[in-house]
């Protein structure tokens, strides 16, 4: 069995927005894929508002306290993914020479629960974006393989 292509949700605090996506995209992955998140200065605790957000959607928050973004990390997911936070100032240099994509989301700590929901629910959609368009991928890919062998 091959190990999972990760797709690698990156924010500041890793208290909100990125594990959200992480919720997200692990409640019905594609085949094959399994997402994580980290922080580049992870915060001390998750944010309290993001776990009743992702109940409001029968989610629950991933199995892990915000944690540190690792070079390991980086290296080892398939596709990064940042939550609007390339900035010099959050973000390390290094981010800025892996391939990566960035979802130029508001942080919705200090948003009210309209806002906090409407950053949600923004995610959500750009999740459900993510998962068709690995699976198409990953069938154009399988469909190269087949006509090549053959």
């Amino acid at each position: 069995m091959t190990s999972p292509k990760v797709v690698l949700f990156i924010c500041v605090g890793n208290s909100g927005r990125s594990l959200m996506a992480e919720a997200m995209f692990n409640a019905n992955p594609p085949e094959g894929w399994v997402a994580m998140s980290a922080g580049t200065n992870p915060a001390t605790a998750v944010n309290p508002r993001t776990g009743s957000m992702l109940r409001e959607l029968g989610l629950d928050l991933p199995p892990h306290p915000p944690q540190m973004l690792t070079p390991e990390m980086m290296v080892s997911a398939r596709l990064r993914i940042t939550m609007g936070c390339l900035d010099d100032a959050s973000c390390p240099a290094r981010l800025k020479t892996l391939e990566l994509r960035d979802w130029a989301l508001p942080d919705p700590a200090h948003l009210d629960d309209n806002g906090f929901r409407q950053v949600r629910d923004r995610i959500a959609g750009n999740v459900k974006g993510l998962r068709t368009e690995l699976v198409l991928s990953d069938r154009r890919a399988a469909a190269r393989l087949r006509s090549d062998s053959q």
